[in-house]
């Protein structure tokens, strides 16, 4: 009885100060009720899972209170996963936009008559992706000439039964289209939705003047810090694509035939995974024969940690476009926003100051200077952050939390090599357009679900 008593009245002087600690500042604005009840709810679920793991595990300091703060985020991650309701979130990802129901007519593009990929399965983002494509017109305005009609190759989740079938049919359609004549191959991997961010292959696109194919592979239908349990899966399904992607390669440089510039693109979850798929780094580079790679908001961890140590002397990180070098040859390339949540969240903030937040060090950028860390508290602090780092509002781009949409247009045309191919004009221009095209698109989707 004492024993409880003690580890009552030790929950209770845990779990007060921690409240208080709960009412610091964070990494993104959160909406105001969640601001409201996030210290009551930490301070008193750290009380109880401190209570429980220390009368459970006989824990005690550190320990017990990072039981007790991970009792705290699991119980603030399930009160949103049961809000969402799985089924319902996954449902919907599968709906197709109004806007969207008729299959493209362009033959390059996965979804058309000539295609073997079903277009009514393709899901959301599978349909936004594929209608996505630039045009002609696209490239006039930034003075581009346009030499080919792009390749596009969506295969979802639902389009066939395994992670191989799924490989086999974008391998067809990429064949069928002819991708491997084309001058770039870009290899995109989607967020755990489905979605595949459609701005750095608009890049790729408009500079090549369309002599280039994208193709992206899905695995899910849950937004990506749902789909974790799935990052396996999703990099075994790289991992399959870029084996089959270098089949093909091999065999042409044995027949003399022409062999396309492979870019590799990931976001967020879609970043981790295609280094889960590359576990080696530079010489995983090599094997699959990769030009260019561009990782945007890698999600923090060791995986990520690796990958910016085994590519170190051929890789630049930046926060934003300002940062680019001179000299921008660099085949990997990391954006990393410095107050991406979704980056800095990792499970060692629940018991050690992080470097970004030592009081000693210069702040990153838009990391507010009164942030401190606080055992247990920052890393329950970011993990809220993290579902509330993407505030979009179509056309008004911001280089802030993980809306990397200001900043892709710059970084893009130079992490897959166009810097020196492009005037100061077309680079103003290209970023216009940008946001014109999105806001087009934006107000389409808006019309079509009123």
């Amino acid at each position: 009885m004492k024993n409880l008593i003690g580890s009552v009245a030790v929950g209770v002087g845990t779990g007060v100060p921690t409240a208080h600690a709960a009412r610091g500042p964070s990494l993104v604005p959160w909406p105001a009720k969640v601001r409201e009840f996030f210290p009551h709810a930490l301070g008193t679920a750290v009380g109880c899972g401190l209570v429980i793991g220390s009368r459970v595990s006989g824990l005690r300091g550190a320990k017990a209170l990072a039981a007790g703060v991970s009792v705290a985020g699991l119980g603030i991650a399930g009160f949103f996963v049961a809000k969402g309701k799985l089924g319902e979130i996954e449902a919907e990802n599968a709906e197709i936009d109004a806007c969207f129901a008729n299959p493209p007519s362009d033959t390059h593009l996965s979804g058309s008559p000539h295609s073997a990929v079903d277009y009514t399965l393709l899901g959301r983002e599978g349909a936004r992706f594929i209608n996505s494509v630039t045009t002609r017109e696209h490239a006039q305005q930034i003075g581009i000439k346009r030499t080919h009609d792009p390749i596009r190759v969506f295969v979802s989740v639902a389009n066939a039964d395994s992670i191989s079938s799924r490989v086999s049919l974008a391998m067809s359609e990429l064949i069928r289209n002819k991708a491997f004549d084309r001058e770039y191959l870009l290899i995109e991997a989607p967020a755990g939705s489905g979605y595949a961010n459609s701005t750095p292959v608009d890049v790729l696109e408009l500079l090549s003047g369309g002599d280039c194919a994208t193709v992206s592979v899905s695995y899910g239908l849950l937004p990506s810090f749902l789909s974790l349990p799935k990052v396996r899966v999703a990099g075994q399904t790289q991992l399959e694509l870029h084996n089959a992607i270098d089949h093909e390669l091999i065999g042409r440089r044995n027949k003399g035939k022409h062999v396309p510039k492979i870019i590799l693109y990931g976001e967020s979850l879609g970043a981790r995974i295609q280094q889960f798929a590359i576990p080696l780094g530079s010489s995983d580079l090599d094997k699959y024969s990769i030009f260019r790679a561009l990782w945007v908001g890698t999600p923090g961890g060791r995986i990520s940690d690796t990958f910016h140590r085994l590519c170190a002397s051929e890789s630049v990180s930046v926060d934003r476009p300002e940062q680019i070098p001179a000299d921008a040859s660099d085949r990997v390339w990391f954006l990393e926003h410095d107050a991406d949540p979704v980056v800095r969240f990792r499970p060692d903030l629940a018991w050690a100051q992080p470097t970004w937040l030592d009081p000693d060090l210069p702040r990153g950028r838009n990391i507010p200077q009164e942030m401190t860390w606080n055992l247990g508290v920052t890393w329950a602090t970011l993990l809220v952050d993290t579902m509330f780092a993407t505030n979009v509002t179509p056309g008004e781009f911001e280089s802030f939390g993980h809306d990397y949409r200001a900043d892709l247009g710059a970084v893009a045309t130079a992490a897959f090599g166009f810097s020196g191919s492009i005037s100061s004009e077309q680079v103003a221009s290209l970023e216009i357009l940008l946001r014109k095209t999105e806001m087009t698109r934006a107000q389409m989707l808006a019309k079509s679900q009123l």
